[in-house]
This record gives structure tokens, C-alpha cells and sequence, in this order.
């Protein structure tokens, strides 16, 4: 596949030069933590608890959710995360928000329309920004946003909810994804440590959210999280 790399990791070096994916998700084995925002927040409040859980483990990308349409208060969203995430150096993409990438200093989108916009987002980010896509439990759109250059794909729900977020993504589809597709793959949506240890072997990315930021304890969460990962 055009732009995967040849194991576990986030994706091969392009040309000489070191880019934020090179340097901030390095080819490893186990599986590394992708920490998701909540969707609404205030960023005043919500700056310190994200800087502690940043330090607390490990944090491999960032990633910016943010419901609201107002570019102003998305903004300064941004620019509050990106200060702590970029302190930490860790990468901090957006939501679906291409056209906020590079005004707001971003290393990158994530895609929710499966493998739509991937060919777009490369041509109109150029080759070192991160570009994700979402691609719900369907391999083959997994493969098409590989083709178009993606960087990574991420399949769920895993586990079961309530929310309308289509049909979960099974174990064995990480698993086949694993063994035959060499493009990084993350597993999200509805995530519990048990299912977290089940899918260890065969992903190379967790993405935590709603998981850590409506535990009691948001930081003890995210904790027991990076432990079952093992």
C-alpha cells in the first residue's frame, strides 16, 4: 500500500527528512495510546486535566473534537491544546476540519467520511501532515483510504453502545488488518479494559475519549487503560 511502512508504526519516512509522524509514532510492538478530546469542552477548564493526563502515560497523537461550528471557539481550543501537546511533543491533529490545519499549526486531520476526503486532504496538505481516516467496520474502505494516503485507518465502535455509531468492528477484522495490511490501524469507540487486551496483539493504536473523560477519575482511567494494553 502507497504510504504504509513495512511493520507496526505510523508510517514510513518520506525521503530524508524527519516528519512529525516519523518522529512522534515510532515503529514499536506495543501498542500505543492516540488520546481523543471530548467533544465539548471548555478550554480554560479542561487545559490542566488534558496536561495531566499528557504526563501521566504515554501519549502518542493528540486528537482535537470539537463539536461546535464556530471557528473562533474551535480555535481557541486549538490554541490552547496544541501549547500543552506540543510542550509534551506530542502531534495534535483535528477533526474533519482540513481547511484549519495549517492556519491553526496542526500536524494534521482525521476523516470521518471513510475514504472520501483522503485523496483531497494529501493533495491539499502535502506529504509530511498526519491524514487519518475513520472507516467504520468496512475493510474495503480501509483499503481504498490506504490507497488514497492515508496514514493510518481507524476502525469502530469496538464495543457496544447506544450512540448510533454503526456496527461494531469485530476482533477478527484487526486481526486480518494486522496480518495482511501493513498500514497502522487504530481501534476506537466504546473501548473496556478487557476488550483493550483482547485487541492488543492485533492493533497498533488505542484511541481513548469518552472512555477517560467520563470515568469519575479521568486520569486513574487512562491509567488502567495504558496497563491492560500490556
Amino acid at each position: 500500500m502507497g504510504r504504509a511502512c513495512a511493520g507496526r508504526g505510523w508510517a514510513e519516512p518520506i525521503g530524508e527528512r524527519e516528519t512529525a509522524k516519523d518522529r512522534h509514532m515510532p515503529d514499536q510492538d506495543r501498542p500505543q495510546i492516540y488520546l481523543l478530546t471530548p467533544s465539548h469542552f471548555d478550554a480554560e477548564t479542561f487545559a490542566p486535566l488534558l496536561a495531566a493526563a499528557l504526563d501521566a502515560v504515554d501519549i502518542a497523537c493528540l486528537r482535537l473534537r470539537h463539536g461546535g461550528s464556530d471557528e473562533a471557539s474551535i480555535a481557541r481550543a486549538a490554541d490552547a491544546l496544541r501549547a500543552i501537546a506540543h510542550d509534551r511533543d506530542v502531534p495534535l491533529v483535528i477533526d474533519t476540519h482540513l481547511g484549519l490545519v495549517d492556519r491553526l499549526g496542526l500536524d494534521g486531520v482525521h476523516l470521518t467520511d471513510m475514504a472520501k476526503s483522503v485523496r483531497k486532504c494529501r493533495d491539499a496538505l502535502g506529504p509530511d501532515a498526519i491524514v487519518g481516516a475513520f472507516c467504520g467496520a468496512s475493510r474495503h474502505d480501509g483499503m481504498v483510504a490506504g490507497e488514497a494516503g492515508a496514514d493510518y485507518v481507524s476502525f469502530g465502535p469496538v464495543g457496544t453502545t447506544a450512540l448510533g455509531m454503526g456496527d461494531p468492528a469485530p476482533q477478527d477484522l484487526f486481526a486480518w488488518w494486522s496480518e495482511m495490511i501493513s498500514l497502522p490501524v487504530v481501534a476506537e469507540g466504546a473501548l473496556s479494559v478487557d476488550l483493550v487486551r483482547a485487541l492488543s496483539p492485533v492493533t497498533d493504536f488505542f484511541a481513548f475519549g469518552d472512555e477517560v473523560w467520563l470515568a469519575e477519575d479521568p486520569i486513574a482511567a487512562l491509567k488502567a487503560l495504558d496497563a491492560a494494553i500490556g
